[in-house]
């Protein structure tokens, strides 16, 4: 296990792992979400998932934000989180302890072998939020995993997915690529300066089976607090032509902060 370590301020505790931030949680108000990406997570939920319960599966745990932010927002919720960490969910836990009446099970798994021993169908939800060594993990970047998320999804279910790329986009659209020909519907909502690549940054991929509703997720964008927008598909595509899906073979970790003790993630 990782060097596990909690920095409390009042009511909000970051965990930190071998010195660099991953989660941060506020025990007193569960819709406080202090880290860019993680809001940008919520927001994308908000605007295009049914309202009331949700089954969700999140691939990546750490300190438990977003499951804890679900629980609050859609009380009733069966949430499924991958985490291959077990010494760090159980500090997690006695640290961070988790609300009355929740229904978040931690599974000591991986994500490509978690969401593979999932039933069809399972999930309205699919959040990968997955890092390993500040990278997002190759076998979790290829069209054969998003196909695998796919199955895992009922018919009009949404993945989202926090990438972290360098200003080009060049690895993130490889991995819309990939999202693209397993599921079909694709978008990507970032900070402009992100988007805009002019900086290293987090961007969440939204994708389904079914049609997205980019109106009202560009309307939810326009209210954000952070300066946040949307691309579609297409914008992708012609902002890094001739991006393939990563396949096994050639998939790649995405590319490391540029200053490492500096960047944090939830």
């Amino acid at each position: 296990m990782a060097e596990v370590e909690f920095e409390r301020d009042g009511s909000l505790v970051t965990v930190v792992l071998d010195g660099q931030g991953q989660s941060a949680v506020d025990l007193d108000d569960p819709l406080r979400l202090d880290f860019e990406y993680v809001q940008h997570l919520a927001l994308c939920l908000d605007a295009l998932a049914p309202h009331g319960p949700l089954r969700v599966t999140h691939v990546g745990g750490a300190g438990l934000t977003l499951p804890r932010w679900v629980h609050h927002t859609r009380p009733g919720s069966p949430q499924i989180v991958l985490e291959p960490d077990a010494a760090l969910t159980e500090a997690v836990r006695r640290e961070l302890p988790l609300p009355r009446g929740h229904r978040i099970r931690v599974r000591p798994v991986d994500g490509a072998a978690g969401v593979r021993a999932l039933r069809d169908g399972s999930a309205d939800v699919v959040v990968l939020d997955a890092f390993a060594g500040g990278h997002v993990p190759a076998a979790l970047t290829t069209q054969a995993w998003f196909e695998d998320v796919a199955r895992v999804l009922a018919p009009a279910g949404l993945v989202l997915a926090n990438l972290a790329d360098e200003p080009g986009m060049r690895h993130a659209a490889r991995v819309v690529a990939g999202a693209r020909a397993a599921l079909g519907h694709v978008a990507v909502v970032g900070l402009h300066e992100v988007l805009k690549g002019r900086r290293f940054g987090n961007v969440v991929l939204v994708a389904s089976a079914a049609p997205l509703d980019l109106w009202t997720l560009r309307r939810a964008t326009a209210s954000a607090t952070l300066p946040t927008g949307v691309l579609g598909g297409e914008d992708v595509a012609r902002r890094v032509p001739g991006a393939r899906p990563f396949t096994p073979e050639d998939a790649e970790p995405s590319p490391p902060p540029p200053e490492r003790g500096a960047w944090r993630r939830r």
